[in-house]
């Protein structure tokens, strides 16, 4: 079964004075930590054995989550020290943890119904990395890459762009070439792009990026209107 990192490291700048005190994958969204949706997800996905890489205030994520037993699933965690080493950085820390296999991986400071399932049976033999797009929100109406319908595969700028939603398949030899420190994810995207090893979807269902007070807020009354049974957008 494939395995899945969380991302969880990031300081949550904008999201102060509420992170100044919490990682910002513990912030509380009705009534339940971020972090917690997307382990949820994952465990209905059949995806049990999880790793989650920490920084700011990393040790809370481990007092409260523990070894994930109380979710179904088996937690492990990548320590990168106060400051993080951005995503690239990150995830080749925790290849360890990971195997040898084709990977999941999730920001954990996003908020979505996307069914992880739908990403154990996606094909990654021919490409290095499949990425789960979605249209741009209102804070990011450039988007980052485009998908060519044609082949699915992912390119770096093309007619339509749409927003990378930090959702993704991987195989670990993407993360090769990636030199130990901080390194960003998006620069090493670009680059397997240029040779079509990217792939990609489009998702067009309920997808939100937590990155401050208000977004936080809005994913808030998403799910009690969701949890109510009332249709959402």
């Amino acid at each position: 079964m494939m395995k899945a990192m969380i991302l969880a490291a990031g300081r949550g700048e904008r999201m102060r004075p509420l992170t100044d005190s919490l990682p910002k994958p513990l912030l509380p969204l009705a009534a339940k930590p971020l972090i917690v949706y997307h382990i949820e997800a994952l465990a209905r996905a059949g995806i049990t054995d999880i790793v989650i890489n920490h920084a700011w205030l990393g040790h809370l994520l481990e007092q409260q989550l523990a070894d994930g037993r109380q979710f179904g699933v088996r937690l492990q965690y990548s320590a990168e020290g106060e400051t993080g080493l951005e995503t690239a950085g990150g995830i080749r820390l925790a290849l360890p943890l990971l195997g040898n296999e084709p990977f999941l991986v999730v920001n954990g400071d996003i908020h979505t119904d996307f069914d992880f399932a739908t990403l154990l049976a996606q094909p990654v033999a021919d490409v290095l990395a499949h990425l789960v797009l979605v249209p741009n929100p209102p804070q990011h109406p450039a988007g980052d890459f485009a998908l060519l319908a044609d082949s699915g595969l992912v390119a770096a700028s093309g007619a339509v762009q749409h927003t990378f939603s930090g959702m993704g398949v991987y195989r670990p030899e993407f993360f090769s070439t990636v030199p130990a420190g901080p390194q960003k994810l998006a620069p090493f995207l670009r680059h397997a792009m240029q040779s079509a090893l990217v792939s990609g979807q489009l998702y067009q269902g309920y997808w939100a990026d937590i990155g401050t007070p208000e977004r936080l807020a809005l994913a808030e009354h998403w799910q009690l209107q969701s949890e109510r049974g009332q249709h959402v957008g």
